[in-house]
Order: structure tokens, then C-alpha cells, then sequence
């Protein structure tokens, strides 16, 4: 542990109970219902607490309360991780803005590419992993395409890339 860290603390709010990595920075937190939301450099820490990767974050909504899409990794084809949005966390915060842009600007800028496959509906994503090196591609489709439809949109792609 850095000295600091030692002096100062790690940034995260009283009552926290995660373990942040060495170099993990706090940048923003709030109070909710079952514990905190602390926005690092690495992710989003969430009640539990556990912490969701930027890389693995598809949206990021305020809807009267902060709406927050995880991803899964489902399956690979090829060099491309297919995604699956698992259903939608809701978290009342009071004073959402710090914790909302600062979310935002870290889940925008963990996206280094971005292509659209209008049939079936496909967002194939080349997208920086916070605290590695090198990046990673993902693919997730929307809301009622199938599968299958975004294996076949991605398997195209794979070959463009290899290509």
C-alpha cells in the first residue's frame, strides 16, 4: 500500500467494505439503499460489493433512479466475446450527477471501436479492459435478436478481421 493511501485513506466512502486492487483510484461514490456505489478506475463497485468491469457495463441510464445494464460473457467466435445483458439494476441516488457522468465517461471511454450490423442488430465493440493492457472485441445483439443471428454477424466480421 502506497503511503498515501496510508495518510490519506483510498478515497472510498466510511462503511465500504470491498478490497480495492494497489492501484485502483476512487474517483466518485454515493449512498444507496443496501450499501454504495464507488465509481473507480477499474469499474463500478455495486452492494455487495462487487465490482462490474467497465469492459462489461452496456448502458448506463438515469430514469428517476440510476438504471445500470450489466453484461455476461456468453460464448467467443473467434477473437470476438458474444455479450448477453443481464437484466437492469436500479439504484436511487440522491445527488446523481458525479456518479452518473462519471460513469458515463468511463464506460464511453473504455470503447475504442464501434460498428453497427443493422440486420440482425448487432453492436460489435473493440474495447480497452481497465487495469491490462490490449483490448478485447465484443459483440451484443438487441433486445430479441437471437443468438444464432449474432454468431452469424460475427462470425463475418471475425473473418474481415483475420482477413
Amino acid at each position: 500500500m502506497g503511503l498515501f493511501r496510508r495518510l490519506f485513506g483510498n478515497g472510498a466512502p466510511d462503511g465500504f467494505t470491498g478490497e480495492l486492487e494497489p492501484d485502483e483510484t476512487v474517483i466518485a461514490h454515493a449512498p444507496v439503499r443496501d450499501g454504495h456505489l464507488v465509481v473507480t478506475s477499474l469499474g463500478l463497485w455495486v452492494p455487495g460489493p462487487r465490482r462490474i468491469g467497465w469492459h462489461l457495463i452496456s448502458k448506463v441510464k438515469w430514469e428517476g433512479a440510476l438504471r445500470v445494464v450489466e453484461a455476461s460473457e456468453a460464448s467467443a467466435e473467434g477473437p470476438v466475446v458474444l455479450l448477453e445483458d443481464l437484466p437492469a439494476q436500479r439504484f436511487a441516488v440522491d445527488e446523481p450527477r458525479r456518479v452518473l457522468r462519471a460513469i458515463s465517461q468511463r464506460v464511453e471511454g473504455s470503447i475504442r471501436h464501434r460498428e453497427r450490423v443493422e440486420s440482425p442488430g448487432v453492436w460489435i465493440l473493440q474495447r480497452k479492459i481497465p487495469g491490462r493492457d490490449g483490448f478485447v472485441w465484443q459483440a451484443r445483439g438487441d433486445a430479441g435478436v437471437e443468438l444464432e443471428a449474432v454468431r452469424a454477424a460475427v462470425s463475418a466480421f471475425a473473418s474481415r478481421l483475420a482477413g
